[in-house]
C-alpha cells in the first residue's frame, strides 16, 4: 500500500492553485484542468461533488475536521508573508505550543484549516543553542531523546 495524495475540493482551481503555490511555493506535479496536483501530495479538485459523486451540497465548506499542515524554518519570515494576504481569515494568533513549537492556524479560500508551524528540528537548535541540554528539550518536547536525535539528523 501506498499513500498518493490528499485531495481537497476548491471552487476555481486556478484560484487555489495560485494561492498554494504563491504562498507555500508549491510546485505542480500534474494539471488536469480541474485537479491540479502538486509534489508535496496535495492535490486540488473542483467540481469535487462529481469526482466522488456526492450532491454539491454535500461538500461542506469551513468543515473544521482536518487541516493541512506544513512546517517552515524560517518561521517570521512566513508570518511576514502571510500579512501581505489580508483577507485571510485567521483562526487567532500565533501560539506557541507546550513543547515549543510555534504555530499559526487559517483558512484557505475554500474554508480548510491551514496550519504552519516551526520546523521541529528548528525548535530544538533553539532549545540547544539556548543551553538547554537534550535531555531538558526531551522533557521539554515530551518526546524521547532518541525520537530528538532523529529530527536533528533529517
Amino acid at each position: 500500500m501506498k499513500f498518493t495524495c490528499m485531495v481537497i475540493s476548491v471552487a476555481d482551481i486556478n484560484g487555489a492553485r495560485q494561492f498554494y503555490e504563491e504562498l507555500f511555493g508549491l510546485k505542480v506535479f500534474q494539471d488536469y484542468g480541474r485537479n491540479i496536483a502538486f509534489t508535496c501530495g496535495l492535490a486540488l479538485q473542483q467540481d469535487f461533488d462529481w469526482l466522488v459523486n456526492l450532491p454539491e451540497e454535500r461538500v461542506l465548506k469551513k468543515s473544521n475536521n482536518a487541516e493541512i499542515v506544513f512546517e517552515e524554518q524560517d518561521f517570521d519570515d512566513f508570518l511576514d508573508k502571510l500579512s501581505t494576504y489580508p483577507d485571510i481569515e485567521r483562526l487567532g494568533e500565533v501560539v506557541e505550543h507546550s513543547w515549543g513549537q510555534r504555530v499559526i492556524r487559517f483558512y484557505d479560500l475554500d474554508g480548510h484549516i491551514i496550519e504552519v508551524g516551526e520546523d521541529m528540528k528548528t525548535v530544538i537548535k533553539r532549545f540547544l543553542t539556548s543551553g538547554m541540554t537534550i535531555d531538558e528539550v526531551s522533557v521539554k518536547m515530551d518526546a524521547s531523546v532518541e525520537d530528538l536525535t532523529k529530527l536533528l539528523d533529517i
